[in-house]
Parts: C-alpha cells; structure tokens; sequence
C-alpha cells in the first residue's frame, strides 16, 4: 500500500529533487516547537491574557533569532538596547531577527566590552 501511495505522489516526490533545501518532513518545525510543548503545563499559570500574550511574543522572537542563525541571548540584549531609540516602524522592523547578520548582533557584545 505505501508504494502505490509513493507511485500515485511520484509527481511531488520528486520535487524535492529539484529543490535541494526542501525537506519531506517537517522536523526543523517540530524541533522549533518542542520547547513550548514541554512547558505549555507552566503556561497555564501565566496569570492573564496579556501574560500569555508577552510570553508567546518573547517565545517568538527567541525561536525566530534561531531560525535566522542569532544566539537568543545576543540577540536580545541587542534589540533591548536599541528598542528605546526606534522611533518609527521601519526602525522596529531593522530590530527584527531576519534584519539582522550574526555580524551586527555580535558586533554589540565588542563596542560594549563583553
């Protein structure tokens, strides 16, 4: 039964031949996800809506600083030193991880001494 399956889908299968950075899972997603399944238990005590809302939003930077190749605490350390000073939306946009070069976040930890 799986290979007639695979035959009848042979037409997208073979995408991924085509397109070297695609996968046929998705395990970068689920390894992305898992965190927060783990402790989904302690997000039941977040207190308010609004604290939920401020723990997925800071969840969500950190997991899409990882996504874009930024170590989460670099990264953060960046965009709260440089948050106070945006004044417009294209200066919150430039504070998003897939702005941002490994080389811009890193070069924060060398012209503050770290």
């Amino acid at each position: 039964i799986a290979v007639n399956y695979a035959l009848s889908q042979w037409d997208r299968l073979v995408v991924y031949l085509d397109h070297a950075e695609m996968t046929p899972d998705n395990n970068r997603a689920e390894n992305a996800i898992r965190p927060f399944v783990v402790g989904r238990k302690n997000w039941l005590f977040a207190g308010t809506p609004k604290g939920a809302q401020a723990s997925a939003d800071l969840y969500s930077l950190i997991e899409t600083a990882k996504a874009n190749g930024l170590e989460p605490y670099r990264y953060l350390r960046y965009l709260f030193e440089k948050l106070p000073f945006a004044q417009s939306v294209e200066d919150y946009q430039a504070l998003l991880p897939m702005q941002l070069r490994v080389e811009d976040v890193a070069l924060n930890d060398i012209v503050s001494g770290v």
